[in-house]
């Protein structure tokens, strides 16, 4: 069916297969190499009080604004759909004490109220990493380089990374009023929304989508004009340890992550693959005000959705399904109890196993074998079930032969 309570929400989908190998294997190269940097998994719920987002992320953010599933529950308490990863991290880790140091990765489900198109979807998925600890370009380049690390094991190496910097606390009211004098000057031709966050927060303006008040963006100095000295120094540093680990940045003066916890580097990674949508990870240094103290560190997250899109230009399909070693086939209801038992023991024995057991003829069964490209056939009824034995079958081959039920699972384990 496809209308109805039987279709997935619009900007939703269900993965199942074969794509679904798709994502298990790129989550399972993520993993391993995550392990080779010292980060640990950890997952958080998907619903979180919506105070959590509105304080981490910035109340003057389109994210807070215009994007969060939210809703009361029956106490009247205002909960919010996980739109982004960080905020629930950091909850997660100062809820156990967690300090300069922790090394956490998380991996699952993000929820945004925005119009469903190729690349955005209201239900995504994204893979993060937090690295806590103060600034340092060292950290953020290791951040850079991790992220940089699993793209290019995904085959995604020609990703593009833009790099820049959102100064440190004390430069904001800088960057801000340098800003606001610069964007007065073309109010009126700004659109509505940024008329508004002219007043409010500046910096946000420079994130509009809208292609005219990009056009005005255009001829704006470099954020970096209204920085101090060391936070310019800061990001060279950053961009020249980059470059000793050989990943090309490009320095981009204009461009803004759009979360208000960010600080010093920020940067985000495109793929030439996705079209006018091209983004397909970003991150950066962060400090966040939580629970009376102040956390800092540094991270990214990378769409996932994106990468299945980039993977798919490239012509990259899903591994095969996993062939069963061996497909039983019954000859009889005996056997086929009896092969339900059978089944269990040789899977217990790591032997990949298949079966039949809706009672169709042998010539049904050995098709359903074929189908499923198992590489023997074993077969049993009375005579074989008598002397405790199979008749096996070598699929490709149509060799045939008696084997032990005993040995059958060293058999069909060895070379075919």
């Amino acid at each position: 069916m496809s209308s109805g309570c039987w279709s997935p929400l619009p900007g939703m989908a269900d993965l199942g297969p074969p794509e679904i190998r798709l994502w298990q294997r790129v989550e399972a190269d993520a993993r391993r190499i995550l392990a080779l940097y010292r980060v640990e998994e950890l997952r958080t719920p998907i619903l979180e009080r919506t105070s959590l987002f509105q304080r981490a992320i910035g109340e003057e953010t389109d994210v807070v604004q215009k994007e969060m599933f939210t809703f009361e529950d029956r106490g009247g308490r205002s909960l919010t759909l996980r739109p982004e990863g960080t905020a629930g991290a950091i909850r997660a880790l100062c809820d156990v004490g967690a300090e300069a140091g922790s090394r956490v990765f998380y991996l699952g489900p993000m929820f945004r109220a925005e119009r469903p198109q190729a690349g955005r979807r209201r239900q995504f998925h994204q893979l993060g990493v937090e690295l806590l600890g103060p600034p340092a370009p060292e950290a953020d380049a290791e951040c850079i380089a991790l992220m940089w690390r699993i793209l290019s094991e995904w085959g995604l190496a020609d990703a593009r990374l833009r790099l820049h910097t959102r100064g440190t606390v004390a430069d904001q009211p800088a960057v801000r009023e340098g800003l606001r004098a610069r964007l007065a000057e073309v109010r009126d031709a700004l659109c509505e929304d940024c008329q508004r966050r002219l007043d409010r927060q500046p910096l946000r303006v420079l994130d509009c989508k809208q292609a005219g008040c990009q056009q005005l963006m255009a001829g704006l100095p470099a954020l970096t004009t209204f920085l101090a000295e060391d936070s310019r120094r800061y990001l060279d540093r950053v961009a020249t340890l980059l470059s000793s680990l050989q990943i090309e940045a490009m320095v981009d003066g204009r461009l803004v992550r759009g979360l208000d916890y960010y600080e010093h580097t920020i940067w985000e990674a495109t793929h030439p693959a996705l079209g006018a949508q091209d983004a397909i990870a970003g991150g950066g240094r962060y400090r966040i005000e939580a629970e009376g103290r102040v956390v800092e560190g540094v991270g990214f997250a990378i769409g996932l959705e994106r990468v299945m899109m980039a993977l798919q230009a490239r012509g990259v399909a899903p591994p095969p399904d996993p062939a069963p070693a061996v497909w039983l086939v019954s000859v009889g209801d005996r056997a086929t109890a009896e092969n339900l038992v059978l089944a269990e023991r040789l899977r217990s024995a790591g032997v990949p196993c298949g079966a039949d057991w809706s009672g169709r003829s042998v010539k049904a069964q050995m098709r359903a074998a074929h189908k499923a490209g198992a590489v023997w056939a074993a077969v049993r009824g009375d005579e074989e079930l008598a002397a405790g034995t199979c008749r096996l079958k070598h699929m490709a081959s149509g060799e045939e032969r008696t084997v032990a039920v005993d040995e059958l699972a060293a058999v069909v384990s060895g070379p075919a």
